[in-house]
């Protein structure tokens, strides 16, 4: 009896294993999802594109055979594949030199606002949507137009209790239980937006959803913001002339007091100053130790490294990128060649080709180069009408447009893949498109084109850093990366006010209800509503704490397009589905951004003067640094040409699994750096215990001033993956 009792015992013990194996099995298959691994363009020659794909596969890929995962090749007109993937798997695919990007499969539907459909936020996600209507995004810009359809409270109840704040918005403005307040402190007398911006960004977080809209049919589908379901109230600071740090401070100062839970902060300077003499960074400091998040566009000063503005590292910097819809315009020539550039062009020729001019040809009172550039008081309209003007630079459409033309089309002497609203049928093209324009012109006694309406087409590249967006290194505090984040904020359509000019042409005299923007401005209210979606999820949780998720759970960028990686993107881009549930944090608390200002020279008084309280520099904080601040990035500055050993010690806390493993893991593309992390793997017994850990980095020097060098730190247990840049760097200041 006791042999058949062994035996059945057994047998049971078996079938357990086997099905907890089997079950272990299907959750890691289960957690596996499509994407698409974009590689470019087909090799010429012998190319045998399924067997490349599956060897690339090989590298990465495991616990599962090749087979099973790879669900399709791309072979015909581009080079690709679909396959199942680890959010791990991923992130080393996207690592690899040679992957131009990896992004999730999608059900495409009609066309709507991309930005929220190309991050994963889209309307079928899972919602907390009581909650979400609970929360208050703080909108400090230019206003807004209330009777917009974005801010209609149709389906909204009260506000919520905690609201403190009042509807200021001058006369015959009028607040509801969408757009619960609204305050101005500018000499116009109003809240309502008049320049367009403050609707805009308001509506891009927290807009309702509102169908078909588009500007003049372009960009077709349904607007809506991050968050529909949450609450707006405006800060008016800004007029025509620009926004005044004290009207910003007072912005703040209120916007603490009414009980907003985020502020979104599309405004700043063009290069950083000191945290004490940055109105917002002051304003930031005071929400964040009221448990407010603060978020701020990173700027638009473009390419040259130590420009970003937002760097202090209790609020939150959001860079700019593109999303996988691009808006592109097309010419054709009498010939029959194709030219595309970019523009918001709302007009059709409707089949018509209109005479081909140059901008030189058809001026008589102007150097040579104004002409060409078509500057003002250089055109004359009585030798352009029912012609395309060609321009040597892209405002030149303004005074094509005031003299008459049909048409222009202009040398893109602004920034590539980005699109602007023009107010006639006009395009920017590329150098070489220019060239080959000029070129077809010179061979035909009658050349003529046609312009085409805007279209938009996939982007396989996305999501790329936007040219004019701001980049790091931090110039106020070089140990801290800045920007934190990356967010769409190119070819943006949201709301607008009908007063505001929809162009930089001041005949251009159309209004609309939608239009498409570009900028950080743009980026910045899509970081705020992800924040707000995860607050929805954990209302208890701390700005430093949101921020850590989204910025841990980012998806990584390709840094092969993009000469400035980290630096410009920050984390990467933000993944607001994934940010909910991190895994792991890093927390930081009021008292420790005291010491980290101890830590870089801020005396006593000052401190307790921003603190608001009896802070003291803690004994030993003159001997630590800005690096040492638990920060979910890490960053440090180097000398030129000098061996170095950088060391950032970081705690993390559990919100995963209460019993879980993280092992650390490196990538990293540079061999002049080292990077070791100790402990290597990291034990969970409970939810909201705390691990601290040691990342070294050492070299044996970089090699010039203005590098900078990186490396990705990944815990990951199998199920969440949080990932940390790491860079080092020898950047001095702007420039």
């Amino acid at each position: 009896m006791a042999k058949i009792n062994g035996f059945l015992l057994f047998q049971c013990l078996s079938f357990i294993i086997f099905f907890n194996m089997t079950s272990l099995w299907a959750a890691t298959y289960d957690d596996r999802k499509v994407y698409i691994v974009y590689i470019g363009s087909l090799p010429k020659g012998e190319y045998v594109t399924s067997s490349h794909h599956q060897s690339i596969l090989q590298e990465v890929v495991e616990g599962s055979s090749v087979g099973d995962v790879l669900v399709r090749s791309y072979r015909r007109s581009f080079n690709g594949f679909a396959a199942k993937l680890t959010d791990l798997e991923r992130q080393k695919l996207a690592s690899m030199e040679e992957v131009v990007s990896v992004f999730p499969s999608r059900t495409l539907q009609f066309h709507t606002t991309r930005s929220w459909d190309f991050m994963g936020l889209n309307q079928s996600i899972t919602r907390k949507h009581s909650v979400e209507s609970n929360i208050i995004i703080g909108v400090i810009d230019s206003g807004i137009w209330p009777e917009s359809e974005s801010f209609s409270d149709e389906g909204f109840g009260p506000a919520p209790k905690k609201w403190k704040g009042a509807c200021n918005g001058g006369k015959n403005f009028t607040c509801n239980n969408k757009l619960i307040g609204a305050r101005y402190y500018t000499t116009d007398g109003t809240a309502r937006d008049k320049d367009g911006h403050g609707t805009h960004t308001a509506s891009t977080a927290a807009g309702n959803e509102v169908k078909d809209a588009s500007f003049y049919g372009v960009s077709q589908g349904t607007a809506r913001g991050g968050v529909p379901s949450a609450r707006i109230a405006a800060y008016k600071v800004c007029n025509p002339s620009g926004c005044a740090s004290t009207d910003i401070l007072a912005a703040f100062d209120d916007a603490i007091a009414d009980g907003v839970d985020i502020i979104t902060v599309s405004l700043g300077g063009n290069i950083p100053v000191d945290f004490i003499k940055d109105a917002i960074a002051i304003g930031a400091f005071h929400a964040m130790a009221k448990g407010i998040l603060t978020l701020n566009s990173a700027g638009n000063s473009g390419s040259n490294l130590g420009f970003v503005y937002s760097v202090a590292p209790w609020l939150m910097s959001v860079a700019a990128s593109t999303t996988d819809r691009l808006f592109v315009d097309k010419v054709l020539l009498g010939n029959g060649a194709t030219l595309s550039g970019y523009s918001i062009n709302s007009f059709a020729m409707k089949g018509k080709k209109f005479p081909l001019v140059h901008g030189k040809e058809v001026s008589e009172s102007c150097p040579e180069f104004s002409s060409q550039a078509c500057n003002p008081g250089c055109i004359n309209s009585s030798l352009v009408k029912g012609k395309i003007v060609m321009c040597s630079k892209f405002d030149g459409y303004t005074e094509v447009h005031k003299v008459g033309a049909a048409g222009s089309i202009l040398f893109n002497d602004q920034y590539e893949k980005v699109s602007f609203v023009v107010s006639l049928p006009a395009v920017a093209v590329s150098m070489e498109n220019f060239t080959s324009l000029i070129s077809y012109k010179n061979s035909t006694k009658k050349p003529e084109a046609e312009i085409l309406k805007t279209e938009a087409i996939k982007d396989f590249d996305a999501p790329v850093v936007a040219p004019f967006s701001s980049r790091g290194p931090n110039a106020i505090l070089p140990d801290i990366l800045k920007p934190d984040i990356s967010a769409p904020g190119v070819d943006i359509l949201a709301a607008v006010s009908p007063l505001a000019p929809i162009s930089t042409d001041p005949e251009d005299k159309r209004r609309v209800k939608y239009s498409i923007e570009s900028g950080t401005s743009m980026a910045c209210p899509h970081a705020a509503a992800v924040a707000a979606y995860v607050k929805s999820f954990h209302p208890d949780w701390s700005p430093s704490a949101i921020r850590s998720a989204i910025m841990t759970t980012a998806w990584p960028m390709n840094s092969s397009k993009v000469n400035d990686a980290e630096v410009a993107f920050g984390s990467g881009h933000v993944n607001p589905v994934k940010a909910v549930n991190p895994g792991l944090i890093y927390e930081t608390s009021k008292q420790d951004y005291i010491k980290m200002l101890c830590s870089i020279g801020y005396n006593e008084s000052i401190v307790r003067s921003i603190s608001g309280d009896n802070s003291t520099c803690p004994k030993g904080s003159n001997k630590l640094s800005a690096k040492d601040l638990n920060y979910p990035s890490m960053a440090a500055q180097v000398s030129r040409a000098k061996p170095f050993t950088v060391n950032f010690p970081r705690i993390v806390t559990n919100v995963g699994l209460a019993n879980s493993t993280y092992r650390a893991k490196f990538f990293q593309k540079f061999t002049i750096i080292s990077v070791k992390v100790v402990p290597e793997v990291l034990t969970f017994k409970s939810l909201n215990e705390k691990k601290p850990f040691v990342v070294t980095v050492t070299g044996k020097g970089l090699p010039e001033s203005g590098t900078v060098v990186s490396a990705t730190l990944v815990w990951s247990d199998g199920i969440h993956s949080v990932r940390s840049p790491i860079v080092v760097h020898t950047q001095q200041g702007q420039g």
